[in-house]
């Protein structure tokens, strides 16, 4: 059976990664302005703190969202752990020790290792095109190493730091895409708290500079709109067009960042790391051309999520019939058709 739909679930979910790339982008050089002189420990508390906050006004009630449940909860630590602790900790220190704007460039790695990882552990689709957008990312990313080890070891620390922050940042993401289908005010909330009590006993046992309050307000508002309201956009994207395509247009918010910080004055950029940007910028979009579409077929399945009645994939019955998306727990009936699809939820057939 041919459907076609009058949603458009690649769409939706470009755009929600696209406002969550913006967000994001914007921060770093904002971190790095904010937090000069003040600890990774404390800076990455901070932000975290400021997450929190948007978790816990944006969260909905149960008949708009899934909630989140106790076997969820390993998963949620360990999502703190990568992206909440490891990631900001090491990009606040990186940021300490190199510019600003080849920083930025650096994080469209965590693309990379994202897609990587959910082909791995998802088995999301990765074709020719696919491949080669993340081998001129690699490459990209090498021309930075370069181009910083030419500037002095403390440059090319600083950027190795930012490399670790993308790939515990990659693993977050991947980790992330399990819980796409709970409240994203809920798994906002509970990773944000997480990492902020986790950083603040970091601060407390090992010490490091303390912001003044005009820097510690302007790292948590950072950390509200680039960390909270970000990871909420990023789920919702998840959950229209999986983990791998997320973090394919996630990848422009690098490129957001250098603009920013070359706005804010950073003078950083040589022609090399132009190279390098260039090469990061072909990669995504190769990535973003990607087209997929063949019969499939979906097998009986039970699951709870926020969804509509209008997608093709959800025929069950109301009475009444509720309008607009809402939630709980139903039964998809097997069923055969053709349609351009992503690897969502309902999409996890192997290939």
């Amino acid at each position: 059976m041919k459907y076609v739909s009058t949603n458009h679930p690649a769409l939706q979910g470009a755009m929600w990664a696209l406002l969550a790339a913006v967000l994001f982008g914007i921060s770093t050089p904002l971190v790095q302005y904010l937090g000069a002189g003040v600890g990774a420990f404390p800076t990455a508390m901070l932000l975290y703190a400021g997450a929190a906050m948007v978790g816990a006004l944006s969260r909905q009630h149960v008949s708009k969202e899934a909630r989140l449940v106790r076997s969820d909860l390993p998963r949620l630590g360990l999502m703190a752990a990568f992206g909440a602790v490891l990631g900001p900790v090491a990009l606040a220190w990186g940021l300490q020790h190199t510019g600003s704007t080849g920083a930025s460039l650096m994080l469209t790695l965590e693309a990379l290792f994202t897609a990587l990882l959910a082909r791995l552990l998802y088995g999301e689709t990765m074709d020719r095109r696919v491949g080669a957008a993340m081998l001129l990312l690699l490459m990209g990313g090498i021309v930075l190493v370069l181009d910083r080890g030419r500037q002095g070891g403390s440059q090319l620390w600083g950027l190795l730091a930012v490399l670790v922050a993308t790939m515990a940042w990659g693993a977050d993401n991947t980790l992330s895409r399990a819980l796409a289908e709970r409240d994203p005010g809920q798994v906002v909330l509970g990773k944000a708290i997480a990492g902020t009590l986790a950083t603040a006993a970091l601060t407390v046992f090992l010490g490091g500079p303390l912001p003044t309050w005009g820097a510690a307000l302007g790292l948590m508002a950072v950390g509200a709109t680039g960390y909270g309201l970000s990871l909420r956009f990023y789920l919702l994207a998840q959950r229209a067009f999986g983990a791998a395509r997320t973090g394919s247009v996630f990848a422009f918010a690098p490129f957001i960042g250098a603009a920013a910080a070359i706005a804010l004055g950073d003078r950083s950029g040589t022609w090399i790391m132009l190279l390098g940007g260039l090469l990061m910028v072909l990669g995504v979009a190769l990535h973003l051309a990607e087209s997929h579409e063949h019969m499939h077929t979906h097998e009986h399945l039970e699951h709870e999520h926020a969804h509509r009645h209008d997608d093709g994939h959800h025929n069950h019955t109301h009475v009444p019939m509720p309008v607009g998306a809402h939630s709980h727990r139903h039964v998809h009936e097997p069923m055969a058709h053709t349609h351009p699809h992503v690897p969502d939820a309902h999409h996890q057939h192997p290939h």
